[in-house]
């Protein structure tokens, strides 16, 4: 069995895309109930950071095991499993507050965790076998499209999900979006082809660990990238907005819902922008340790003018627009290189290896980001970004500057 080379269409793009997008929008919205509605009943910051906890840690674990299994099922099964488990995972929370313990809520979150890597996985890696062999400008376009208009989607969920919260209440906020995302998931189930992705022969699970040196620099480097994200985004900044600066849910749900929704248009104009530049053309290590050092500018400003006694709604509006905007093309950057990295017929299981270093840093980040905040406030968790970034810079410098991809 030879790995089929040839583009299939767009049709199974726009299924795969269509699915993901769902998908997306439910894991923006549940991302923003459990913060705001576990702030509400009176989790502290760490504890609602450690409700998060197992939704990194099996992304960890479903991204090593998922690349392996799509390689072996199929890319459509892969995406399927991961959308059902989805829904399961939404009705999960529907029962009533003294069932939601710390145990069951990081139970629930674990498998939406797995849903999440295993839908993205698919995604990221079924973009690659979709347009076919070579033509790694065409690749970062379609990537960066898929990626961008995912982000600006999950800022979507943000905003749903407060504004369900706000609207209808926790349950009934979850059921709308499980009953939705059911839907999408009966039709991708019949429009997505069979065995896509699967690769010759039965590959072995130690084969995830069979990566170049190229993969391997920049999965650690993405390990820091998104840690440096989570580390303030995730728990310190909406728990900042609500408890310090006083905004209701609704808003707390908007203000992160436009910044993501931002920082997906950005994502998906990077290749446009990357390329106004006649001196640049498709990205390589160079591309991406020069945007990792120019992310670290941004949060230590955001920190600095902080601690400074300037107003921090504006300080934050106007900080976060800035990182959202360097941060999408690092993101961007990534997301091309990974697929131009990986072998053709060993994409599934290279991005998820890849994969599994980025929840492993989001990981990191959320932990951190419950427990700097609530021991050294949003500036400390801005100087743990700050490290972070610096941290992703540093291992980029072994990046080849010469794509050979």
């Amino acid at each position: 069995m030879q790995a089929n080379t040839t583009p299939l269409g767009l049709r199974p793009y726009a299924m795969i895309t269509a699915n993901y997008w769902a998908f997306t929008i439910t894991d923006g919205a549940i991302r923003m109930l459990v913060v705001l509605y576990f702030h509400m009943l009176g989790y502290s910051p760490l504890e609602i950071a450690l409700l998060f906890l197992f939704y990194e840690f099996f992304g960890i674990v479903t991204n090593l095991v998922g690349g392996w299994l799509a390689a072996r099922l199929g890319l459509n099964t892969t995406m399927i499993l991961g959308t059902g488990l989805q829904v399961f995972a939404l009705l999960m929370l529907t029962v009533p507050d003294a069932w939601l313990g710390v145990a069951y809520v990081m139970f629930a979150q674990a498998l939406s965790g797995i849903a999440k890597d295993l839908n993205k996985m698919s995604a990221k890696s079924g973009v690659k076998l979709v347009l076919g062999q070579g033509g790694e400008g065409r690749l970062f376009k379609w990537v960066a499209v898929l990626t961008g208009s995912k982000n600006a989607l999950k800022g979507a969920g943000f905003f749903v999900g407060g504004a369900l919260l706000y609207a209808v209440g926790f349950r009934w906020a979850l059921v709308c979006l499980a009953g939705g995302l059911f839907l999408v998931a009966i039709f991708a189930v019949r429009g997505l082809p069979a065995g896509l992705g699967r690769a010759p022969g039965k590959p072995k699970f130690g084969q995830m660990f069979s990566n170049t040196r190229e993969i391997n620099w920049l999965s650690a480097a993405r390990f820091f990238l998104f840690g440096a994200r989570d580390v303030w985004f995730v728990v310190g900044l909406p728990v900042f907005l609500s408890a310090v600066l006083g905004w209701n849910h609704m808003q707390v749900g908007a203000f992160l819902a436009l910044w993501v929704i931002g920082y997906g248009i950005v994502q998906a104009s990077v290749p446009r922008l990357i390329r106004s530049s006649k001196a640049i053309g498709d990205p390589n290590g160079g591309t991406a340790r020069f945007w990792a050092f120019a992310l670290a500018l941004v949060p230590a400003g955001i920190a600095l003018a902080l601690m400074q006694g300037l107003d921090p709604a504006w300080t934050l509006i106007i900080g976060l627009g800035l990182f959202g905007v360097v941060f999408a093309i690092n993101s961007a950057v990534h997301s091309f290189l990974i697929l131009a990295y990986a072998d053709h017929d060993k994409v599934a299981m290279k991005v998820g290896f890849y994969y599994m270093a980025n929840a492993g840093g989001r990981l990191l980040g959320t932990v951190l980001s419950g427990w700097v905040y609530q021991s050294q406030g949003l500036e400390g968790c801005l100087w743990w970004s700050v490290g972070f970034v610096v941290a992703a810079g540093l291992i980029s410098l072994k990046l080849p500057r010469k794509f050979e991809g």
